[in-house]
């Protein structure tokens, strides 16, 4: 069974984990959000695709999802000391991902040529690709700073100003990266990983003709980012309800409306699946908390056991 996946973020890197434990490798490629790529110290970074390759790679930092485990921070503490721009924390050996990508870019080289080499660096066996290799810049629209740029809001802002809305600057120009169509045309199943949908698949699914390629494809499954009202991490509960939605797994579903055929919802919100099957789409409640390696495994299994047994 051929999955493509989508993600972006801490979530759908650990189920991306997941899938890459059950699936053989020529049979899952995953689709990584670019949105909250950005420029700091002179420096192309691509957080959501470092935090998927590190976690593919077993290199991330197992008690913050991101960044590189046994990292150590002498340039970062010495820009401190410098009173530099010490906001965005990124640690040596992270430091090394960042400046060689920066090369390769200034050389001519695609980001997607780039992603493939470090995950054969890396020991990847897996497929990921950037959802495209031109610049597409996630705005956040607040009410208290108007147009924010997504790190600034997230990480510099700690998420803090109210959200009106967002915007994907430069994503009408954009093209995907080569092989993300194929990919999707060819896959049996797309599973939307639990990342926010605001700022994590939007941005996706904006890049012109990814989204009336997923539209074609037969299954398409959603695993829920929002759990009893609330996320493990990052703000999309928040900006929901900002946006004058309440948070849960239902709102996640119905954001989707029309193109999800399958939705995936944790057991403590059991008493929404009525309501979410009311919306045309098969439905299963599980485990969706992915705690270890182990529950990664099994939420990956379940998904994939759910979308043969529904086919």
């Amino acid at each position: 069974m051929k999955i493509v996946a989508l993600a972006g973020g801490v979530g759908g890197a650990k189920l991306v984990d997941g899938l890459a434990q059950v699936l053989h490798p020529k049979d899952l490629t995953v689709i990584v959000n670019t949105g909250d790529d950005f420029h700091h110290w002179g420096l192309k970074i691509c957080p959501d695709l470092d935090t998927v390759c590190y976690t593919l790679a077993g290199l991330a930092n197992p008690e913050t999802g991101w960044g590189r485990r046994d990292e150590t921070w002498k340039v970062l503490s010495e820009i401190s000391q410098l009173k530099g721009e010490d906001w965005f924390k990124i640690g040596d050996r992270d430091l090394a991902t960042h400046i060689e990508r920066t090369e390769r870019i200034a050389a001519g080289k695609r980001l997607s040529e780039i992603t493939n080499s470090f995950c054969q660096a890396w020991g990847i066996a897996i497929s990921v690709l950037p959802m495209t290799d031109e610049p597409v810049t996630t705005i956040v629209k607040t009410q208290e700073q108007g147009d924010l740029a997504f790190q600034d809001y997230f990480v510099h802002q700690l998420c803090e100003p109210k959200v009106k809305g967002f915007k994907f600057a430069g994503v009408e120009f954009s093209r995907p990266s080569p092989g993300v169509l194929e990919a999707i045309t060819e896959a049996d199943a797309v599973v939307f990983c639990p990342s926010n949908p605001w700022v994590s698949l939007d941005p996706i699914l904006s890049v012109p003709g990814i989204t009336p390629a997923v539209k074609k494809t037969k299954i398409v499954a959603a695993v829920t980012p929002i759990i009893a009202g609330a996320t493990i991490k990052g703000p999309a509960a928040k900006m929901f309800l900002e946006l004058g939605i309440e948070p849960s797994a239902f709102a996640v579903a119905q954001h989707y409306e029309g193109m999800l055929t399958h939705f995936i919802l944790d057991a403590l919100d059991q008493d929404l699946e009525i309501r979410i099957a009311g919306l045309g789409m098969n439905t299963m409640v599980t485990n969706t908390v992915m705690k270890s390696t182990d529950d990664r495994h099994k939420l990956a299994a379940d998904v994939l056991n759910f979308i043969q047994r529904t086919a």
